[in-house]
């Protein structure tokens, strides 16, 4: 037997001599090393029968290569002229189609692909026109919707005019049935005898003949005689002359019994009937939009029961949406909203503070409606809330414990032993005040800060011998922004400089005009110390307090306002809570803010111990599970279960709130507030009376936005103008003022913003380009520290030294420092020099001491604060 080298093998089959060892190897299970190697006959024949037809293919492949270059291909330049197509077309349809390698004009391509290309381009023209006919249907559709909206709102207009006209329609219909009535028996009445005025006419002769023919008639049925009347119809008039008397009373007697009369009445019945069930009909389709209020803690059993479905269904329905819960477990009140809505109900989640808006945070309107739906025998009068605010050393701590006096049950029963931050009185004719014991506008704003009303009454002291003063202004701001209603009390006319006319003149400059003068704000000159005026005072209290008609239903679970709280070392966290509406006992569930509890124990202001509190009682409660904060809302629930839940669920959303809280009003988001409340504080009265004119003239020029000064006045920046500007959302911008310690910290912590400007321009451009929307990227100050200057060494050819105490933060050298007297900026510039005994020093922290120096200026004196801060850019969101 002959044998074939592997060489030759491989060129016969038009492959490596590699590649052929790999089949040979894949076929017998031989390995072939060496192109040299020979092998058997069989094994070709074999060979050839398996690669004889890639063999076949190799050899035309290398034809068609051949004649390839022959054929040369088109270029892309030459197939856009011809097709009648953009670049951009062919390289898309190129791509899709798989062509690698880089698309140009010059690109040549083979011909297969010209009709290739056709054909995408004619698909792509075909899916376009079926996206735009889509798009048509879609649009038609809409249209359609929004026409049969229109329509049904149509129809139930009309409807409602129907139920409106219907009284008078069915009136009318009354009417016109017994004018019918009427009628018809006149009728009746009148036909007898005109056939017997007809009958005289009648021959006698005539009369014998016709009595034959109706005497077989009167037996057959009413079918018969129905075919009689229509006979006689048209019967000449002439002919019924003749007719016998006999005839004649039969059909009378047919004309009752058949006549149309009932028809009518069936019909009228008919259509009454109808118009009855589309009236149902319609009702329950207006029935079929049910509201349903979801809670902020909810279980599946309690939104089954709420929505009237089964538990299984909610179970399945919650299961499709990815969550597994069980019949007592608590569900998401948006997931329970998205549940209520897919089943029909125009569906709400009642938020924390809707529950305890029963009375004083609703407008006018709903409340008359809410106090109509409880029943009046359930309301009862409750004692007024009143805030005592005023002027520093004007006699607001006096003028409380005057009033403390005048408490009958006080002295019965002995004096308030303890502080627990309200306090209720009872007058001699029986009825009682409940006042708040913090006197002063800061711990009101605070609670009004948190979103608390809970002052009925803001009672205004200013001092007769001294007039209106900066804190009384402000206290004026804070009461009509919270939209209290004021009573002034002219303290001090026993002292000899009294002038009482002086108060009311001052006080009418900012809007407070007397009853006398035609105002409607009652004014009592009193005096704390000597008693006078002032059960007067308290009787304006509690007329006012009638004219607001204030009303709590004791029968209701309790809900109030926490006006104070600690951490008692032997008690506990204790707080003290004002009752508003309904009755606490002891036993109670509760939520206050983020925490729960039970109510323990109960105290009032003597240290007596109460078993329950009706509406307008301060009491001390004991049973906190932490501390809650000044404002936050107390509501009673009536199981441990839901008092824990709320309070974890608003422990979650405590971070929300935070980031609420920023997004308070900024110069960044101007753009576009309908509203804006401003602050404005300045140095010096000419400058602030300039930069409210210039704001005014700015409010002018946007017609759209509303600039409300809410407080102005001259001296630095206070907690008490953060704490106005927190509650009423508000900016402060000063003018070279700055703020004091506690107000930059209350800023911080409320995220106030506060502006400082030493140019009137700057402020204005600033305001009018924050309106716009066109402020730019700002340079932001950095608070670095605050120290104190404590004594003063001037050296020669050196200039002055200030020995200053480190209060906050830390000074640095060469940053930007201000020195600040009497909340006034004297110099702003740059600290020069630092050191620290006798060695340069980069910074000194809080609590060291240090000498520094100011670039420029030597006119520094003790007492006075430097501030060091460094300018920050911050590119503006």
């Amino acid at each position: 037997m002959s044998k074939v080298k592997i060489s030759d093998l491989a060129k016969e089959f038009g492959m490596t001599w590699k590649q052929l060892a790999e089949e040979i190897q894949n076929l017998t299970g031989e390995t072939i090393k060496s192109p040299s190697t020979k092998i058997d006959e069989e094994v070709v024949d074999l060979l050839r029968d398996v690669l004889g037809e890639s063999a076949v293919v190799v050899e035309e492949e290398v034809q068609e290569e051949k004649k390839s270059p022959e054929e040369k291909g088109v270029r892309i330049w030459d197939l856009v002229h011809e097709i009648n197509l953009t670049m951009d077309e062919v390289k898309e349809a190129l791509k899709a189609l798989g062509f690698e390698g880089e698309i140009d004009s010059f690109t040549e391509i083979d011909k297969s692909y010209i009709q290739k290309i056709k054909q995408y381009i004619e698909e792509k023209k075909k899916r376009e026109e079926e996206r735009k006919k889509e798009e048509e249907r879609l649009k038609k559709e809409k249209e359609k919707i929004k026409e049969q909206k229109k329509l049904e709102d149509e129809k139930k207009k009309e409807f409602k005019a129907k139920l409106e006209e219907r009284p008078t329609e069915r009136i009318q219909k009354t009417e016109q049935k017994e004018e019918k009535t009427k009628e018809k028996e006149p009728r009746k009445e009148e036909k007898p005898p005109v056939a017997k005025e007809k009958k005289k006419s009648v021959p006698k002769e005539e009369k014998p003949p016709k009595k034959e023919k109706p005497k077989p008639k009167p037996e057959p049925k009413p079918v018969i005689e129905e075919k009689k009347e229509e006979e006689k119809e048209k019967i000449p008039e002439k002919e019924k002359i003749k007719l016998s008397k006999e005839e004649k009373a039969e059909l009378e007697a047919l004309k009752k019994l058949m006549g149309p009369q009932p028809k009518k009445k069936k019909k009228k019945k008919k259509k009454e009937k109808e118009e009855a069930k589309k009236v149902e009909v319609e009702k329950k389709e207006e029935e079929e939009v049910k509201i349903a209020i979801i809670p902020e803690v909810i279980t599946v059993r309690e939104l089954a029961e709420l929505l009237n479905l089964p538990v299984n269904q909610i179970m399945a329905e919650l299961l499709q949406k990815g969550i597994l819960a069980t019949v007592n477990q608590t569900i998401d009140p948006e997931i329970a909203l998205q549940i209520a809505e897919e089943h029909g109900f125009l569906a709400e989640i009642q938020e924390e503070g809707e529950e305890v808006s029963i009375i004083e945070e609703l407008p006018e309107e709903e409340k008359a409606k809410l106090l109509q739906q409880e029943e009046e025998g359930n309301l009862v009068e409750r004692p007024p809330v009143v805030t005592v605010m005023g002027h520093v050393d004007h006699g607001k701590t006096t003028l409380l414990d005057t009033i403390r006096k005048t408490d009958v049950a006080a002295r019965e029963k002995g004096g308030i032993t303890q502080h627990i931050g309200a306090y209720k009185i009872k007058l001699q004719n029986g009825k009682e005040i409940t006042f708040l014991d913090t006197p002063g506008h800061e711990a009101f704003t605070t609670l009004r800060a948190r979103g608390s009303k809970v002052a009925d009454i803001a009672v205004l002291v200013v001092a007769a011998d001294d007039g209106v003063k900066p804190q009384t202004v402000e206290a004026i701001n804070h009461a009509k922004n919270a939209e209290v209603p004021i009573i002034v009390a002219i303290n001090k006319i026993d002292k000899p400089g009294a002038d009482p006319e002086r108060v009311k003149r001052e006080l009418s400059q900012y809007g407070l005009i007397p009853e006398e003068w035609g105002g409607d704000i009652i004014m009592v000159p009193v005096s704390a110390k000597t008693g006078q005026n002032v059960e007067e005072l308290l009787e304006n209290i509690l007329l006012v307090a009638e004219i607001l008609d204030l009303k709590a239903n004791p029968d209701k679970p309790a809900v109030g306002t926490v006006i104070e709280s600690k951490l008692d070392p032997k008690k506990g966290p204790v707080a003290t809570v004002l009752i508003e509406n309904g009755t606490l006992h002891q036993g109670d569930y509760f939520v206050a803010g983020y925490t729960w509890g039970k109510v323990r124990a109960m105290f009032d202001e003597r240290g007596n111990q109460l078993k329950e509190a009706g509406p307008g009682t301060p009491v001390e409660i004991l049973g906190f599970n932490e501390v809650p904060q000044a404002g936050d809302k107390f509501i009673v629930k009536p199981s441990e279960r839901e008092a824990r839940q709320l309070a974890e669920q608003r422990k979650r959303k405590r971070e929300e709130e935070l980031l609420a809280k920023k997004a308070r009003l900024h110069f960044e988001n101007l753009a576009g507030e309908k509203e804006v409340n401003i602050i404005v504080k300045a140095d010096v009265q000419g400058s602030l009376e300039a930069i409210l004119k210039s704001l005014e003239e700015l409010s002018e020029k946007f017609e759209d936005v509303s600039i409300n000064v809410i407080h102005s006045g001259v001296g630095g920046i206070t907690e008490s103008d953060v704490m106005l500007a927190a509650a009423s959302n508000a900016i402060i911008l000063g003018f070279n003022v700055r703020p004091d310690a506690a107000a930059r910290k209350a800023a911080e912590e409320e995220h106030v913003d506060i502006k400082i400007y030493s140019i009137i321009y700057d402020l204005i451009e600033d305001m009018e380009k924050a309106l716009k929307g066109m402020l730019e990227p700002v340079e932001r100050e950095q608070f670095l520290g605050t120290c104190e200057v404590k004594q003063i060494f001037r050296i020669k050819g050196v200039g002055t030294v200030a020995g200053c105490i480190v209060t906050e933060g830390v000074i640095r050298r060469n940053a930007k420092a201000r020195l600040v007297r009497d909340g006034i900026v004297i110099y702003d510039g740059e600290i020069s020099s630092l050191k620290r005994f006798k060695d340069d020093v980069k910074e000194v922290a809080k609590g060291y001491e240090c000498g520094l120096m100011l670039k420029d200026f030597n006119d520094i004196k003790p007492g006075d604060i430097i501030e060091s801060y460094e300018i920050v850019q911050e590119k503006q969101e």
